[in-house]
């Protein structure tokens, strides 16, 4: 379908904003239940925002109007057009209403660019972007601005997601890290596409995983976006191995904010190194006072009491105990089931003690 659209600019000022709807000009399917849609202005204004920002779209779905609202996918530095990536989920209405009806041609009335998610201005860094599911839109846009500033480009790029056809914009990643060797791109899987080859990553997202992908992480402003469990995680991973959390940031995968004072309060166990907690190992009828940064099992050696232990770092599983009474900071990185942590069991070698803990031992 041709658009009859103006692309020269316009003469006040030539940028758009949200009192002028938008027209589709293309569809493009990234995975099952994806796609991106880029749109145009109709009078042939440019887009200005920041990567990372976004739009919300009024989408007319049955039983009355939605309002989405979208990260941004394209990258300010592309000022012609502007694009969304969405992705349906179970129950989706205005996400759904999209992929089944939205066609080159169509025009729909969206609001912003908003958002406080994006990249410090003309500033230089080392970037660990870390991603699940659609979660990527906001580190693609960031990613692509990065490659076309052509300034120095440093970005570890994570991505997680069930199968590799679920990966979003797989093939524009590929095209960017191919010819920027600075752009560092590793994609985690959790299962295998049917009779087809993956020779990435494995599992879930842990700890060793962020040691071998970026061993210089501590260097690296993070940012993180995806699904409210993930992103929990991924934050206990990076304050269990010491990272500054003021470098990390994160977007909601809900309800994008529009300003700083609307950022959800992070409710992180952080161990104190000046607090002290105490260990009771009951069966063998010993307390040991410690501080809140040592290990269950550091604490046990120290008190000649012997857990059995493997690789120290919450991989193997061996050094499971029971707890039963008191909290523990834990972050394992596969050894336990969540069926034995809902039955009480720790790993001792990547659990701290929160105040008064005792274990079964």
């Amino acid at each position: 379908m041709a658009l009859d659209v103006d692309l020269t600019v316009s003469g006040d000022g030539g940028i758009w904003n949200d009192a002028e709807p938008l027209i589709c000009c293309s569809v493009v399917p990234e995975a099952p239940n994806t796609a991106t849609f880029s749109f145009v202005s109709p009078s042939g204004r440019q887009f200005r925002y920041e990567p990372g920002q976004f739009l919300t779209l009024e989408l007319p779905a049955p039983g009355g109007t939605v309002w989405k609202t979208y990260t941004i996918s394209s990258s300010p530095s592309r000022p012609l057009t502007i694009s969304v990536t969405v992705k349906a989920q179970a129950g989706s209405i205005g996400t759904r209403w999209m992929l089944d009806n939205l066609r080159p041609g169509m025009s729909i009335k969206a609001t912003g660019p908003a958002g406080i998610f994006t990249l410090p201005r003309k500033e230089d860094r080392k970037y660990l972007f870390i991603s699940a599911g659609s979660g990527i839109t906001p580190s693609l846009a960031m990613t692509t601005y990065l490659f076309d500033r052509g300034t120095d480009i440093d970005v570890t790029f994570v991505h997680c997601a069930q199968r590799p056809q679920d990966i979003i914009a797989r093939q524009r990643l590929e095209h960017m890290a191919s010819r920027v060797p600075s752009i560092k791109l590793f994609f985690i899987v959790e299962e295998d596409d049917p009779y087809r080859v993956w020779t990435g990553l494995r599992g879930r997202l842990n700890q060793l995983m962020i040691g071998l992908i970026a061993g210089d992480y501590l260097e690296r402003d993070v940012y993180c976006c995806g699904p409210e469990p993930f992103m929990d995680a991924v934050r206990d991973m990076l304050i269990g191995l010491g990272y500054d959390m003021g470098r990390y940031h994160q977007e909601s995968f809900v309800a994008p904010v529009k300003k700083e004072e609307q950022l959800p309060e992070h409710d992180d166990v952080v161990p104190d190194d000046n607090a002290i907690a105490s260990v009771v190992f009951s069966k063998s009828d010993v307390t040991a006072e410690c501080h809140e940064t040592d290990t269950i099992l550091a604490v046990a050696r120290g008190s000649g009491i012997v857990i059995p232990s493997g690789c120290t770092f919450g991989v193997c599983g061996t050094c499971k105990v029971r707890k039963t009474a008191g909290d523990v900071h834990m972050v394992h990185n596969g050894g336990i089931s969540d069926e034995d942590i809902d039955d009480g069991y720790i790993l001792a070698c990547c659990s701290k003690p929160i105040g008064n803990v005792e274990i079964e031992v």
